[in-house]
């Protein structure tokens, strides 16, 4: 369901039931993997996540690993920040 670089590859789903009735299903939240830095980035003006996670992690889509290193909820919350802790490796 999930591409082999996806954050959500190889979790369980669950079923919720909707208020109006209808069944769904969710996949279940990841828990944050804060490892070993490589060193941090100071941010500057124009710098986008994605961009960061390609020239760092060698892979564009690994934003989220950006954000679980710096304990950051959310990548606007991790933007924001004047330094951007690089995690050491790029496997999962």
């Amino acid at each position: 369901m999930f591409a082999a670089n996806s954050r959500y590859y190889g979790l369980g789903t669950y079923t919720v039931k909707l208020p109006g009735g209808r069944t769904v299903s969710a996949t279940q939240l990841p828990l944050a993997r804060p490892g070993p830095l490589l060193g941090y980035h100071p941010r500057v003006a124009g710098d986008r996540l994605d961009l960061l996670a390609a020239r760092y992690l060698n892979e564009p889509t690994w934003t989220w690993k950006l954000c679980d290193a710096n304990g950051s909820p959310s990548p606007d919350a991790l933007i924001a920040r004047p330094t951007i802790g690089i995690p050491r490796g790029g496997g999962r």
